[in-house]
């Protein structure tokens, strides 16, 4: 079985960085991962895509993302990019404080989750990426939450260690906003019970 999350943002909210960090848990718990990263020359404020394919067996040669089960959208400046490729009742978990426009998608299981806001009320605006992808992972048991913190602590640089606390917060705030495995992406019996789903 393949799951497939589609990444959308503006350069400069953390799309990259959550794109990696949510394959990293992948690959750390068994699974099979291709992560295709897509930006402009710009580093902030530009389209900023990922594409993610997570699967229990291995993955065929590098996926056209053309049927996708899911996407995780900071911002709707770029959501067009990948509407198109998302299939009917899609999983689509989008960034409530910056996401103002309908989700065009046939069938779609929506979650709206403030990320940027509840970022801000912990005192870290830019976690908000972070607090997304735990609203994300609580809501798909695609990972689990202490494999995405962990994954998060191995991604960080050395020369940014002090954001590790704000990140493993913004991680659990966004766990903690959503109903968990409201939208799971395997059979519920196949979720990992390595920490919280």
């Amino acid at each position: 079985m393949e799951r497939e999350v589609l990444f959308t943002g503006v350069g400069g909210q953390g799309v990259q960085i959550a794109a990696r960090t949510l394959a990293t848990a992948a690959l750390d718990e068994g699974r099979e991962v291709m992560l295709v990263p897509r930006y402009g020359g710009g580093m902030r404020g530009g389209m900023t895509n990922a594409e993610l394919t997570v699967g229990d067996g291995p993955l065929r040669a590098l996926p056209v993302a053309s049927d996708c089960w899911s996407a995780y959208a900071m911002d709707h400046a770029y959501f067009p990019t990948i509407a198109p490729h998302l299939r009917p009742g899609a999983v689509v978990v989008v960034n409530s404080s910056l996401f103002d426009v309908p989700v065009d998608v046939e069938g779609a299981a929506v979650f709206e989750v403030p990320a940027s806001g509840l970022a801000d009320e912990v005192g870290n605006p830019m976690t908000a990426g972070f607090v997304l992808l735990g609203a994300y992972v609580a809501l798909t048991g695609l990972v689990s939450v202490d494999g995405l913190v962990a994954a998060m602590r191995q991604l960080v640089p050395p020369y940014r260690t002090q954001h590790l606390a704000a990140n493993e917060q913004a991680i659990g705030v966004g766990a903690a906003a959503v109903t968990p495995l409201a939208a799971p992406a395997w059979p519920l019996n196949a979720v990992t019970t390595a920490g919280t789903p």
